[in-house]
């Protein structure tokens, strides 16, 4: 794909239709930026991956051509990828302190501390990249310092609120600055792209003030022991719940790395200063019940996390029962109902009381509802807009929201190519764009036959042969099956049933096939699939078939 030289352009690799994996690039005079790089999880219907990243094939390509990746805030969705994609895209990363500070010690996990060139941009500053002329303007977010982008090439102005909502009382940072807005809408804006995470809410979404107020009164309220598990990079809704233990005389134990590394980083860059002293959760158990506040860290139900553990009784420093409580500070992603229900069932049946958003107002969201939007366009006026940050629906009622206000709403797709000038917006081509998977240390395509393989394999289970067998392909022993997810211990007889038929199987091979390796295992591999036929039905579990020479 080649694009004309002299269009300004818009290509999003992830974050269109989702919420997360948020991945935008901006095309002028043959250069190319990019704004955020983040994650997002799998869920239950994609059991064999857990984290997804946006694929940067087309942008990597291009590298060389790449000014740079500018960060909007501190925010997984919208930074966590940095670490696992830098190395094949190599560009300057320009994010606000707090992302800054996040990002170093995500970057020096994955071995890049020193590689990389961050650079940090204040707060409502500005920076030249050329082409691009970027002007970044305050909004409030739930963690501070989210900026939004005012992107200038040719004439031609949009702007990328990135994530944002009008609070007016944040508690840690500046609310959304409204004069800034009113007076880009004076001057003129060409396109807004814009959070659509709520725009099917009506009303506004909530001041972080009020759920301080009502935190404080509940923890004060509660007997026993009380865990509290939020966003990890709220860090007014930290604040918060270090007032409420503060306030009914709990110590604050936090549980879990991703809140340790938040506070560490929050503080490095001048926010939690008056933080209480922490406790560290290895010596909480030995507190009252009464006395201790857990912060822990799971909200969404990851399998993995400090309060999935909790739920499932395997932490090994926490453990909490009846008469205690945790308390959901969070919403759920899309995506993560049943995981988190599943952790909450878990707590209830060990005697806890769960308490969420639908219990008392312990959260409000970070994203504008419906009537913040309609300030917002009153103030910029667009001429077009771009909903971004939301699946299909939340787009769908922010275009139509969007087209009241007189702006041209284009629904577009990750890999669409959208036209801002010269000449009408609109799309004018695609580009490949996918997903990658996290596994373990590596990258890899979600189309991968490894993944396949897991796939199967949790639905209809795995069987395994290993096999003796001398030079000219003779059984040397009777062959060992396992079927973990097919077979149970109460089916042996089944098992060694299989191993004689497969030996039998093997034994009426051509010799030429039994003493070739690949053929050998080909043919083994076929005849087990065969005799397992009429034990499993319709399901077709994964084979394989080990097989080891002696002689």
């Amino acid at each position: 794909m080649r694009i004309d030289p002299t269009t300004f352009a818009f290509v999003p690799l992830g974050g269109i239709g989702e919420i997360g994996a948020n991945f935008y690039l901006y095309h002028c005079n043959e250069r190319w930026l990019a704004v955020d790089c983040g994650l997002t999880f799998g869920d239950t219907s994609t059991p064999e991956f857990e984290i997804l990243v946006p694929d940067p094939a087309f942008i990597a390509e291009r590298r060389k051509r790449l000014v740079g990746l500018v960060i909007t805030h501190a925010h997984e969705d919208h930074l966590g990828a940095v670490a696992w994609l830098w190395p094949r895209l190599e560009c300057a990363v320009y994010a606000t302190p707090l992302a800054a500070a996040i990002l170093r010690r995500k970057l020096g996990e994955r071995g890049l501390a020193g590689r990389v060139p961050l650079h940090v941009y204040q707060p409502g500053g500005s920076l030249e990249l050329d082409p691009f002329s970027l002007r970044f303007i305050r909004m409030a977010h739930s963690t501070p310092e989210a900026q939004a982008i005012v992107v200038r090439v040719a004439g031609c102005t949009v702007l990328h609120t990135g994530d944002w909502k009008l609070d007016p009382s944040p508690l840690v940072g500046p609310p959304t600055d409204e004069a800034s807005l009113g007076a880009l809408g004076e001057q003129g804006v060409d396109v807004l792209v814009c959070d659509s995470t709520n725009a099917l809410v009506e009303g506004h979404s909530g001041s972080e003030a009020e759920v301080r107020r009502n935190l404080i009164a509940l923890v004060r309220s509660l007997r026993g022991r009380v865990a509290l598990t939020c966003f990890a990079t709220n860090v007014a809704r930290i604040e918060s719940i270090a007032q409420a233990a503060v306030s009914s005389g709990r110590a604050l134990a936090v549980v879990g790395r991703a809140f340790r590394n938040v506070i560490a980083a929050a503080r490095e860059v001048g926010y939690l200063a008056d933080l209480p002293e922490l406790v560290d959760e290895e010596d909480a158990g030995s507190l009252p019940d009464d006395a201790v506040l857990f912060l822990v860290a799971g909200s969404q139900g990851e399998p993995r996390s400090a309060l999935s553990r909790i739920a499932f009784d395997t932490h090994p420093h926490v453990a909490l029962g009846e008469g205690d409580t945790v308390i959901y500070s969070s919403r759920m992603i899309p995506g993560n109902e049943r995981a988190i229900h599943r952790v909450q069932v878990a707590l209830a049946r060990r005697g806890v009381r769960v308490m969420t958003e639908r219990d008392h107002m312990v959260h409000v969201s970070g994203h504008p509802a419906r009537d913040e939007l309609r300030r917002l366009y009153a103030l910029v006026r667009p001429r077009h807009v771009v909903p971004m940050h939301g699946e299909w629906l939340h787009m769908t009622e922010h275009a139509e929201l969007a087209s009241g206000f007189g702006a041209v709403a284009h629904a577009i797709d990750n890999g669409d190519v959208l036209r801002l000038s010269p000449g009408p917006v609109e799309v004018i081509d695609h580009v490949a764009c996918g997903k990658l998977a996290v596994d373990g240390d590596r990258l890899v395509p979600t189309s991968s036959e490894l993944f396949h393989a897991r796939r199967r394999m949790l639905d209809s289970g795995l069987v395994v042969a290993s096999i003796v067998a001398d030079s000219a392909g003779r059984c040397l022993a009777r062959p060992v099956v396992s079927a973990p997810g097919v077979f149970d211990a109460t089916m042996n007889g089944v098992a060694a049933r299989l191993a004689d038929e497969l030996a039998a199987a093997v034994a009426s091979l051509p010799v030429a096939v039994r003493r070739d390796d690949d053929a050998f295992r080909e043919a083994a591999r076929g005849a087990l699939r065969s005799l397992l036929r009429p034990l499993v039905g319709p399901k077709r579990p994964s084979v394989d078939v080990h097989l080891l020479r002696v002689g």
